[in-house]
């Protein structure tokens, strides 16, 4: 199994017993049609950083990133389209409503399998953040240049909690070249990752990795 498979089935285990089961299918659609590149990242990090760490000692971790940033992208979503101004929406009203009960579960459940790891508090922090932005981007004035730079911060965010999490789960902190590879990583996606059927570029365990191996270097000496 592949890395993207692994956090795609562990973000819909974690969920399976979500009630009702409209919700519940919501949900795991929303998976199984999402790019799963925060949740394979945790994992990339996980093993580049320890070639012996099983998948399944990460993979309840990089779950819980990819629903905290799955959740907050349906939040951002729904904030931008605001559906509930259309008069004539409807039924659309139902699945706006739906969405967004469907954010908020996305979000918990990621706490949910963080809450108890050294990337709480970074998971925190990153729903933190977006809220700072999305209030900022919502302010009257705001031109769109800067709009569209306070969106693409979750994409980085996100993916600067995966290097956290792959990290922290075998034991260390993420030295700040990995932080900034992190970024530069989601700078080259233009605000939006990859399809479902791909993740990460086929270097980025071995950038890791080299990062890593550097960071130990300059401590030692």
């Amino acid at each position: 199994m592949d890395d993207a498979a692994r956090a795609r089935d562990a973000a819909c285990e974690a969920l399976a017993d979500v009630e009702p089961d409209r919700l519940r299918e919501t949900l795991e659609r929303r998976i199984l049609e999402a790019a799963v590149t925060p949740g394979v990242l945790a994992l990339v990090t996980a093993r580049a950083l320890d070639p012996d760490v099983t998948p399944d000692d990460v993979v309840d971790r990089a779950a819980g990133v990819q629903l905290i940033y799955e959740g907050l992208r349906l939040t951002r979503s729904i904030a931008h389209e605001e559906p509930w101004n259309d008069a004539t929406a409807g039924a659309a009203d139902i699945d706006a409503d739906m969405d967004v009960l469907a954010a908020d579960v996305l979000v918990s459940r990621g706490f949910s399998l963080l809450a108890c790891t050294d990337a709480a508090t970074a998971a925190v922090e990153v729903v933190r953040a977006f809220g700072r932005d999305q209030t900022l981007r919502d302010r009257e004035g705001t031109d769109p240049t800067a709009a569209t730079a306070l969106d693409r911060n979750l994409e980085v965010d996100a993916l600067e909690l995966a290097v956290i999490t792959g990290t922290t789960t075998v034991g260390g902190d993420p030295p700040e070249e990995l932080l900034a590879y992190a970024r530069d990583l989601a700078g080259d996606y233009d605000g939006e990752f990859p399809p479902p059927g791909r993740a990460l570029p086929e270097t980025t365990a071995d950038r890791i990795a080299d990062i890593s191996d550097r960071a130990v270097s300059a401590t030692d000496s």
